[in-house]
């Protein structure tokens, strides 16, 4: 089912002896658009520090009671290594926590759930150093972030949506302001050439013209079959 990422936030997360605490916010891998971490807000039995869980750790997900349940006890949370959520997450801080819980890399071939020599470690710790464009991005930080075509502005990020059967993000929804009044689209990551974390925009590799002529997005309506293949026809369609 599609859903929208803003309706996830406030979800109890819950491990096996008890409630965390509630998602705030989810980081996502740019290069596959797949969210791979839900940021637990401050939790007062952990001295006010965030917690960052991958979601290989979801057990099941009760979306009538807005709850994840988690493969993990409250003492291997409370032991985990302390991640800043206030900066992105570099790789070296995601192998600090795969090393620890055992969770299996998803950037490579699984070296922390199989144990890897000390060497390997450290060259995939050496090769993840000042590597900027590994670095997870949060939704609620590049909620928004300006988007820009190639020839102009055309609006900012006011959401995403996802689908709960992969967790990857679908669609980026655009509120066009003051570029197209009251019309809001949405866009495929396919059109999204990088987000650029220092101008806090993404760019796309398609034209103003070329957004402004999608079918218009209604978000008080369900996403239907029948809009997402339209939407995906317009933007095979030449740039014009």
């Amino acid at each position: 089912m599609k859903r929208s990422i803003k309706s996830l936030i406030g979800f109890t997360l819950s491990a096996t002896d008890g409630a965390i605490g509630k998602v705030k916010e989810f980081y996502f891998d740019e290069h596959t658009w797949t969210i791979r971490y839900m940021v637990v807000d401050r939790v007062t039995w952990l001295s006010g520090r965030a917690v960052l869980i991958s979601t290989e750790a979801l057990l099941s997900v009760d979306w009538a009671n807005k709850t994840f349940l988690v493969d993990l006890n409250r003492d291997q949370i409370k032991n985990s290594p302390d991640i800043n959520t206030n900066e992105p997450v570099s790789r070296q801080e995601e192998i600090k926590l795969n090393s620890y819980y055992a969770w299996e890399a998803y950037w490579g071939t699984g070296y922390y759930g199989k144990g890897p020599t000390t060497d390997l470690k450290q060259e995939i710790l050496e090769q993840s150093v000042g590597d900027e464009n590994r670095q997870l991005r949060s939704t609620y930080k590049v909620s928004g972030y300006s988007i820009t075509a190639s020839n102009g502005k055309i609006g900012d990020v006011q959401g995403f949506l996802m689908d709960d059967l992969n967790w990857k993000i679908i669609f980026i929804l655009v509120d066009t302001g003051h570029w197209l009044p009251g019309k809001k689209v949405l866009l495929s990551p396919d059109l999204i050439k990088k987000i650029d974390w220092k101008t806090a925009s993404v760019i796309l590799n398609t034209t103003v013209e070329h957004v402004k002529q999608s079918p218009e997005y209604d978000p008080d309506q369900e996403l239907t079959e029948a809009y997402t293949l339209a939407l995906n026809d317009h933007y095979k369609s030449p740039v014009t």
